[in-house]
């Protein structure tokens, strides 16, 4: 990184910059811009790290390891319930929960058990979606004749003669 845009040295004698930053249960280097640093946490892409810092307020080409403590937690409360602050309905990643109803982002590990528990309710149900998951087979409408054959059977396999033929 080139010295005139973030000189780390100076930050670091100053003891405002922190190398690397703990939100949501995930490590991030504090020398990326915020925007690209909350999108390292898993649940939080692009588009949606930019319209959470569009709404906090911060500069977006700030450091992340310069945060100061009352920003990250501005940050976590609006990442944690990000419809309440003004982020759009769509840009969460569940909506209309089933069991309450609610529009909500899940983030971090989170994000793997609530998918692997949809997955699971999805197989006990014998939805259609559940069946094509169960037998590993393509599940929005993909062709199905030529492609995605790797992995499902062992193909044939000719023995090796012994001796002479």
């Amino acid at each position: 990184m080139p010295e005139k845009l973030f000189d780390k040295k100076y930050y670091q004698k100053s003891g405002e910059f922190r190398n690397l930053l703990r939100i949501l249960g995930t490590s991030i280097e504090g020398h990326r811009s915020l925007e690209f640093g909350l999108s390292k946490i898993k649940g939080i892409g692009r588009r949606l790290a930019s319209a959470i810092v569009r709404v906090s307020g911060l500069d977006p080409n700030m450091r992340i390891g310069l945060l100061k403590e009352e920003d990250e937690e501005k940050l976590v409360k609006i990442i944690q319930n990000p419809v309440s602050h003004g982020i759009p309905k769509w840009m969460v990643n569940r909506q209309k929960d089933l069991r309450t109803g609610e529009y909500r982002h899940i983030t971090g590990n989170d994000l793997e058990l609530v998918r692997k528990m949809d997955l699971d309710r999805m197989k006990r149900t014998r939805s259609w979606k559940g069946i094509r998951h169960m037998y590993g087979l393509k599940v929005r409408g993909q062709r199905t004749r030529t492609t995605g054959r790797h992995g499902l059977v062992v193909g044939y396999m000719r023995k090796t003669l012994k001796g002479g033929k």
